[in-house]
């Protein structure tokens, strides 16, 4: 935990704007996660943070362990490594929404560290958009619009390449 803050439950209750029990039931669930000191509850920031992006939905979650390649950082999930910027060292959460995420027909030049290819193996379509699900070693979730979908004629087995910024990467404990 380090120097992390600590809240109390109904600390976290002001913050969502919600009750001092639903916080409860929320940990109890597993929903949020909370240390236990003695009788009492304490969420980290990280934990309220972490419980932030899920809440909001983000398919693109990860575990795995920050290391140095020369001046580059990366974090190790799998045999997949990601370009990150982190001060965390260690074992790490990390998230990409779903919209950060380009695609593309071929690799191109651009200021993305990340550069991956993969092959679509589903497409979900929902209100939003197309969901694209891209095999590159790990699952990974791109949300596109429907006039992407037929314009660039993506079908399950495709090959694509996913595209995102070092910078649109969040880097968690």
């Amino acid at each position: 935990m380090n120097d992390e803050l600590l809240y109390t439950p109904e600390e976290i209750s002001q913050k969502l704007k919600i009750t001092k029990n639903t916080v409860y039931e929320m940990v109890k669930r597993g929903d949020l996660e909370a240390h236990r000191l003695g009788k009492h509850l304490r969420i980290s920031q990280s934990q309220f943070d972490n419980y932030l992006l899920k809440s909001k939905g983000s398919a693109n979650q990860y575990q795995g362990t920050v290391f140095m390649e020369g001046d580059d950082q990366f974090v190790k999930i799998d045999d997949v490594n990601i370009h990150v910027h982190t001060d965390l060292t260690g074992a790490v959460k990390l998230s990409i929404r779903p919209e950060d995420i380009i695609l593309s027909l071929e690799p191109f030049t651009s200021s993305a560290r990340n550069i991956f290819k993969g092959q679509v193996v589903d497409l979900i379509d929902n209100a939003d958009g197309v969901k694209v699900i891209l095999d590159i070693g790990i699952p990974i979730m791109s949300l596109i619009t429907r006039k992407s979908l037929e314009n660039m004629k993506i079908s399950k087995g495709c090959e694509l390449y996913a595209v995102f910024k070092t910078m649109s990467i969040t880097v968690y404990k």
